[in-house]
């Protein structure tokens, strides 16, 4: 399992790490049952603090994407990976409608935040 962290993102850290996990989820890195890394290993391996770790774990269980047992690890919950997806596609529509706005209130058309927006897709 590969996570990147992004320390000038202004995603905090915990947000980072459960975004990639759902995404290997999808994606079919990761299925049902696989364990997770240990929140030392993880927190050692990504250099960032355990708690951080142990709060993006915290976030997966809420969200019924993992379960943790206890001594013995964190695991992959069975999941619906339509589900996943539409959950994804509904953070990503929500991000997509607060740039429109921004952009708006700089002022710039909205032929200019398409032009952009079809610009940023070529990369």
């Amino acid at each position: 399992m590969k996570i990147m962290i992004n320390h000038s993102l202004m995603i905090p850290i915990y947000e980072q790490i459960t975004d990639q996990i759902k995404t290997l989820i999808r994606s079919g890195e990761l299925k049902e049952n696989d364990v997770l890394p240990s929140v030392r290993a993880l927190s050692r391996e990504l250099k960032i603090s355990a708690l951080t770790v142990k709060k993006a774990y915290d976030t997966l269980e809420e969200e019924g994407f993992t379960v943790t047992v206890h001594g013995k690890g964190t695991y992959i919950a069975a999941t619906n990976r339509e589900l996943l997806l539409e959950e994804q596609k509904k953070e990503l529509e929500e991000a997509l409608y607060q740039a429109i706005q921004k952009g708006r209130r700089y002022g710039i058309s909205d032929g200019d935040i398409q032009e952009l927006f079809a610009l940023l897709m070529e990369e």
